[in-house]
């Protein structure tokens, strides 16, 4: 069987939404910034001086799918491919995995809650090495992958509602909503970065979480769509000499509605997790200090870092024009 993700998508509807995919460049950036808030003092000042490069850097793998024909498998993980109750009995470490469905099938698809382990590993070593530059790609990927298992449609075949006949959906949950909506949410977490024990068992958990989201959010869609004509779900564009649908932000505001608070949800379970994970890799490459590969870090920085504390904790990121995503130029430094 061929896999889905390599047929060609020959219906036109293509908006700028999907073709970003996988959180899109906003919530992937966005959820490494409020990961930085969340850790201890001992690694805090090394991510909060790099974090333009990190949040910078947060898209990168989603671009490198444009050149690397490896790369996609790696973003999600279509669960009916492994069997119908595989979200709770596929094997969580790789190795096992591999010996029961073949490597070929894992890279055929996806394997993403095994790939965030492997990347936990090269980033715990880039902690032990102390090398700044590998700290800090390894920390971008790996946050990345992170928030795609966070994605419910990254662990399903129907991953774009094309067995449905809700075509379009993929980047209209993940990036037309939150690109929307994201005045609205509460971009504020409780959460401090936790070591984690069993580290592939916690991305399972992610994994099974975003899964269980499934049903609700195809439901809600055609729900939705119920009480819109054609012409209001959708809008028509012309590029090229070709029609191309895209949805319509009523129609958007609507479906995010009925989701309630869903997707900020798992933005806020995806920021959590990547942050464990980068104080897990830490720790678990013997605490290093990170101080002389930071030397950096003034106290004016200390200062900035404990104003922008001040409005992640009141929730106050977007207004205060502190949310990297959303400002108008960010360079990588």
């Amino acid at each position: 069987m061929v896999s889905i993700r390599k047929c060609c998508f020959t219906l036109c509807f293509i908006a700028f939404w999907l073709l970003i995919s996988s959180w899109g460049f906003l919530v992937h950036k966005t959820v490494h910034q409020l990961a930085v808030y969340e850790l201890p003092k001992s690694i805090q000042p090394f991510f909060y001086k790099n974090m333009g490069k990190l949040v910078y850097d947060a898209p990168r793998p989603d671009i490198r799918r444009n050149t690397d024909s490896t790369e996609a498998t790696k973003h999600f993980i279509d669960l009916e491919a492994y069997g119908n109750n595989s979200v709770n009995e596929m094997p969580i470490h790789w190795k096992d995995a591999v010996k029961k469905y073949s490597k070929d099938s894992l890279l055929k698809y996806g394997y993403v809650p095994y790939h965030v382990i492997y990347m936990k590993g090269k980033l715990t070593e880039a902690f032990r090495l102390q090398n700044k530059d590998s700290i800090l790609f390894y920390a971008a990927d790996l946050g990345h992958y992170i928030a795609d298992a966070n994605v419910p449609l990254h662990t399903t075949i129907n991953y774009d509602g094309q067995l449905t006949a809700q075509v379009g959906l993929h980047g209209l949950w993940e990036s037309m909503i939150p690109e929307i909506e994201i005045a609205n949410y509460d971009l504020y977490s409780k959460h401090h970065a936790t070591y984690l024990r069993k580290p592939d068992e916690a991305i399972w958990k992610a994994v099974r979480r975003a899964a269980a989201l499934l049903p609700e959010l195809f439901a809600k869609e055609k729900e939705t769509s119920a009480s819109f004509s054609d012409a209001q779900k959708y809008r028509i564009q012309m590029r090229r000499g070709k029609e191309y649908k895209s949805y319509t932000s009523e129609f958007a505001k609507a479906y995010a509605a009925s989701l309630k608070n869903s997707i900020n949800q798992q933005l806020i379970f995806s920021a959590n997790l990547i942050a464990d994970f980068y104080y897990t890799a830490w720790v678990d490459a013997g605490k290093p200090d990170l101080s002389d590969i930071n030397r950096e870090y003034s106290e004016a920085d200390k200062s900035q870092l404990k104003e922008d504390l001040q409005s992640y904790k009141q929730n106050q990121l977007l207004p205060t024009q502190k949310l990297m995503a959303k400002k108008t130029v960010l360079k990588e430094e």
